[in-house]
């Protein structure tokens, strides 16, 4: 599941070979535009499915941030389809720039895990939440607190990719999934857990801390 010393994450590499060689064939045959705009498309393609090393905090009691991009959203919610409770929700918009990696924010076994076809509204709608294709699973941790995260498609974003599977053993900071292309993730925690960040503010996937747990 790790991929945690890839340079780039695996889902990229039907993208970039190809980008590369058709660069390298425009190149030898001396088409300087194509040769170019190859350049161009290889390295966006390298570039979005990049995959920094992070270091993760090692802070008891953290929660740490599933995704890279902006939190659009935080407070307490009712989550009725499937922790059936209230929950304090984070919500985080990726953009075409953001690391589309996803990490796991707390060390715990996956048990649960559920997909469901949609729409793409554009991700920081709040609409898309509940209409845009995606796919949640449930983290339960150490202290049997139940986290769900959901990974949500966005307008450009097409495919979901997600590794855990129910009964899988994730470690805080692990990568489990990706989106492609523009997208949003989020979290639902218990609301004994105090929130560490703001609406705006810009976070790291296994690095920020979302909040910690009282």
């Amino acid at each position: 599941m790790a991929q945690e010393h890839w340079p780039i994450a695996r889902e990229g590499l039907p993208f970039l070979i190809p980008a590369t060689l058709f660069t390298l064939g425009f190149a030898l045959l001396g088409w300087k535009i194509l040769t170019f705009v190859g350049i161009f498309l290889t390295l966006f393609v390298a570039f979005f499915f990049r995959n920094p090393k992070r270091k993760i905090p090692t802070i008891q009691n953290s929660i740490l941030s599933p995704a890279d991009g902006k939190v659009i959203y935080v407070g307490a919610c009712e989550e009725d389809r499937f922790l059936k409770h209230k929950a304090l929700k984070v919500s985080i918009f990726m953009s075409l720039f953001s690391v589309h990696l996803n990490r796991s924010p707390a060390s715990g076994k996956v048990i649960k895990t559920s997909y469901h076809p949609g729409k793409f509204f554009v991700a920081n709608a709040e609409k898309s939440s509940l209409l845009n294709e995606q796919n949640a699973f449930i983290l339960e941790t150490e202290d049997r607190l139940k986290i769900l995260l959901i990974q949500i498609a966005g307008f450009v974003a097409r495919r979901i990719v997600c590794y855990a599977k129910a009964g899988d053993i994730l470690k805080r900071g692990e990568i489990f999934g990706l989106i492609r292309f523009g997208s949003r993730v989020d979290l639902y925690l218990p609301l004994s857990v105090n929130p560490a960040v703001r609406v705006g503010q810009r976070v790291k996937g296994g690095e920020s801390i979302i909040g910690y747990q009282s």
